[in-house]
């Protein structure tokens, strides 16, 4: 734990003297539950505001003692040092800087030691991203619950969002698509990959168009409420009892996502294509190489771009998948897919460049003639 600074000691000796000793009393100890919270993006730091909120009403059970997030890292195009959102969010809201912990690895014995100084009594985490160690599990008394956006066993590991919109490889559901229902959990954190007890959930039904970020937010916003809903359960020590074990027969996974399945295969139909621009939206998005025909000059090019919103198009006049044309019909670039479908672009990024509504991207052409290419 950080020791007190001179000043601080200066401070507490002129109020001792300045104090009277017979009409003085000692500060009752604090009833509240120590509350440790672990999480980094900016979903998690969502979840941090709702818990500082309630553990500032008036007859809360809780105070969060401490915050557990990633090191500082180098974001953005200057690849700037920065806290994580976690973090920097915390430091705005006024929490102690030296009761934010930024462990490189959950194993480092220096960390452990300090966490254990805390006397934590019960550790949340939202989407944290370090693996936790036995012995951090065994610190906090009544144990760690994590939100997990899925209805577990469904979806255990990295991704979860992501791979439940993406064309999905559970045999429970259709290839060509990506699920219609998800929903978010609290369970008991175990060594095995979000294996543990599970003591609440929430379903919840997928837009068809809806993004990976979108729904990550409000998947994350149900899992506060239900966390609000059972903290006195888990405090009392009942959660632990009509928390269900998960039925490992039926788990799928979920593991990060790589920047090389970002491309998109148009031979692919159309649905399924839909599905992974919905699911890789933000990080590491979609890619796909496009012709660029240029008919004066008999030239052509090839050009990669982002693919940053689409839909399926359902236009009675898509093309045949053997056709490689892609046209322009009505502010959206309709390029000829499997099955005989077809993916209607509306959003696109050129590297290095902003993003641009099709519109724009197909003006920039001038004239120019776009074809499809086949991975």
């Amino acid at each position: 734990m950080q020791l007190l600074s001179s000043s601080s000691l200066v401070l507490r000796r002129r109020f001792c003297c300045l104090a009277t000793p017979s009409f003085s009393a000692p500060t009752p100890p604090s009833t509240k539950k120590k509350l440790v919270f672990l999480g980094s993006p900016s979903v998690s730091a969502a979840v941090l505001e709702t818990l500082l909120d309630a553990s500032s009403v008036s007859g809360s059970l809780f105070e969060v003692a401490a915050i557990v997030t990633q090191p500082p890292s180098g974001r953005d195009r200057g690849r700037k040092v920065m806290p994580s959102p976690v973090a920097q969010h915390a430091l705005d809201r006024g929490f102690p800087a030296h009761l934010i912990f930024t462990p490189v690895k959950a194993t480092e014995e220096a960390f452990l030691s300090d966490f254990s100084a805390l006397e934590p009594e019960l550790c949340i985490t939202a989407a944290y991203g370090n693996i936790l160690p036995t012995k951090f599990l065994k610190i906090p008394s009544l144990g760690t619950v994590n939100i997990h956006p899925s209805l577990l066993p469904l979806y255990r590991g990295a991704a979860p969002v992501q791979r439940a919109l993406q064309p999905s490889t559970n045999p429970n559901f259709d290839p060509e698509d990506g699920v219609k229902e998800t929903g978010v959990s609290l369970a008991f954190t175990v060594r095995a990959l979000d294996a543990g007890p599970i003591i609440a959930c929430e379903k919840m039904e997928i837009d068809d168009n809806i993004k990976a970020p979108e729904l990550l937010d409000l998947l994350f916003a149900c899992g506060s409420k239900l966390l609000l809903q059972e903290l006195p359960s888990i405090f009392d020590g009942s959660a632990s009892t009509k928390a269900e074990a998960q039925d490992d027969s039926k788990a799928t996974l979920a593991p990060k996502i790589s920047q090389e399945e970002s491309w998109l295969s148009f031979d692919q139909e159309a649905l399924t294509l839909h599905n992974k621009v919905r699911a890789f939206a933000g990080w590491p998005g979609t890619r796909a190489r496009i012709l660029v025909i240029d008919e004066k000059s008999d030239k052509c090019s090839e050009l990669e771009l982002k693919v940053i919103t689409s839909r399926v198009y359902h236009g009675n006049d898509v093309q045949s998948s053997g056709d490689d044309e892609v046209t322009f019909r009505k502010g959206s670039l309709i390029i000829p897919c499997g099955q005989h479908t077809a993916l209607e672009i509306l959003e696109v990024q050129l590297p290095g460049k902003k993003v641009v509504n099709a519109a724009a991207f197909w003006n920039g052409l001038r004239g120019q003639k776009l074809k499809k290419l086949r991975l």
